[in-house]
């Protein structure tokens, strides 16, 4: 997968994430996709372990286990800081 499709991947899954965690969040659209980007990867490896599969192209499973990995990153994340 290319750059650019990590980056809308990452815009799609971060936004997703944020509405399904509700909070209050500083973070502008740069660490939104920034949330989802780590996301993907958080959300790659936990697929690739349970055999999901990995986040490798903009299809459904793929968005769907980046905001699983967004969601997860999002609640470690607030409950760190």
């Amino acid at each position: 997968m290319g750059w650019l499709s990590w980056i809308v991947l990452g815009l799609i899954a971060g936004l997703v994430a944020k509405f399904l965690v509700p909070g209050h969040d500083s973070g502008g659209l740069i660490w939104t996709t920034l949330v989802g980007i780590v996301g993907a990867f958080i959300g790659g490896y936990i697929g690739t372990r349970i055999g999901w599969g990995e986040a490798t192209s903009l299809d459904f499973r793929s968005i769907g286990i980046s905001v699983l990995g967004a969601v997860i990153f999002l609640v470690v994340w607030r409950a760190a800081t």
